[in-house]
Formats: C-alpha cells, structure tokens, sequence
C-alpha cells in the first residue's frame, strides 16, 4: 500500500502542477481500478470455463467505464468545438 500512495502522491502532484482538474484524475483512476479489476475476473471466468459470464462482466465494465467517461468526454469535446472558428 506504500508504494500505492507514494503512486498517487505522484499523480496528484503532476495534476496539480498541469492545472488539471483533480475530479479528471479521479475518473482516470476509477476506470483504472475498474480495467484491472474486470482483467482479473475475466481470466478467472476463464479459467474455469464460464466464457459466457466472462463476456458478460467484460460488456458491463465498458458500459460503467463509458459512464465514468462522460465529464472527459464532454469536456474534450467543448475544448475542440472552441478551437474550431
């Protein structure tokens, strides 16, 4: 868990010194948690032959991962429709 921390601590800082908004590297690190997590579960699906379930947690994690996604996205996009005349 040190290791963990001093991670964050890391990302924080970064955050903080490139003005990005600290719920942004929030998301980020949900869905991050969210992709390893889901890995986790699919390989063990997997493993003992419940492929069907294994693709069912994989969908659902996207669809929660496109979820999260939703403030980056939106805000990605006002940035691009300012850029353009």
């Amino acid at each position: 868990m040190d290791k963990l921390i001093d991670i964050l601590n890391i990302l924080n800082a970064a955050a903080n010194k490139s003005n990005i908004n600290s719920s942004f590297l929030s998301i980020i690190l949900k869905v991050t948690g969210i992709a390893i997590i889901t890995e986790f579960a699919v390989s063990v699906c997997n493993d003992s032959g419940e492929t069907a379930i294994a693709n069912k947690i994989e969908i659902g994690s996207k669809v929660i991962i496109m979820f999260l996604s939703i403030p980056i996205i939106s805000n990605l996009l006002e940035v691009i429709l300012n850029i353009l005349p």
